[in-house]
């Protein structure tokens, strides 16, 4: 049986003295979709950050059969999408793709791939800033998706696309996890994580 790709055990956070985690155990195996689902406030963004390292926090976290480093080893493996990145003045939508198959190496979709697939193409002489926020939105999850990866954090993945390209999403990430990866998104939609493993939190207090 293959290792766990994510172990944590009885991870707790406080942030300026108030509890946002408190004993947090999560095992995600390779090849899963994993829903980190509840209401607003009770940590689930948090619990990413530790997932990603960006996050002190007590207990036990393990991915990839190690503790997760905000350092260049741990983000060859690992992807993560929260927030919308700070584009890269002058360059154009196709670049930004182009950048992240030059940085990262081939992953599982060539630039022109995934231009169509995440329907840029019409876009790809444009600069990110001057596309909707869905589609930045898309070219975010495309810039994940071109890298090679084994793990996949995403934050809201959902938010900014309309039904049908959410459909499409859950399509993608259940490809990626067929294909050896693993997932553990935070989401909103019940509909988007229909095809997930459900983890829910309750709030620290």
């Amino acid at each position: 049986m293959s290792e766990p790709v994510v172990v944590a055990r009885d991870v707790g956070v406080e942030l300026g003295g108030v509890p946002v985690l408190r004993g947090v155990d999560l095992t995600v195996a390779p090849g899963e979709v994993v829903a980190v689902v509840g209401a607003n406030g009770v940590g689930k963004t948090t619990l990413l950050r530790c997932l990603a390292g960006l996050q002190q926090a007590r207990g036990n976290v393990g991915v990839l059969g190690r503790p997760p480093v905000d350092e260049p080893g741990f983000w060859r493996d690992v992807v993560l999408v929260g927030d919308e990145p700070a584009w890269y003045p002058g360059l154009t939508v196709g670049e930004h793709l182009e950048l992240m198959r030059a940085v990262h190496g081939p992953g599982r979709l060539g630039v022109r791939a995934g231009l169509e697939l995440f329907e840029l193409a019409g876009c790809a002489d444009r600069a990110p800033l001057s596309l909707s926020t869905g589609q930045r939105q898309r070219l975010v999850l495309a810039m994940a998706l071109l890298r090679p990866s084994w793990l996949l954090l995403l934050d809201e993945p959902e938010r900014g696309l309309d039904a049908a390209f959410r459909e499409r999403l859950a399509g993608l990430l259940a490809e990626y996890a067929a294909e050896g990866g693993t997932v553990v998104m935070v989401t909103h939609d019940p509909r988007f994580a229909e095809g997930a493993r459900h983890v829910a939190l309750a709030g620290a207090a």
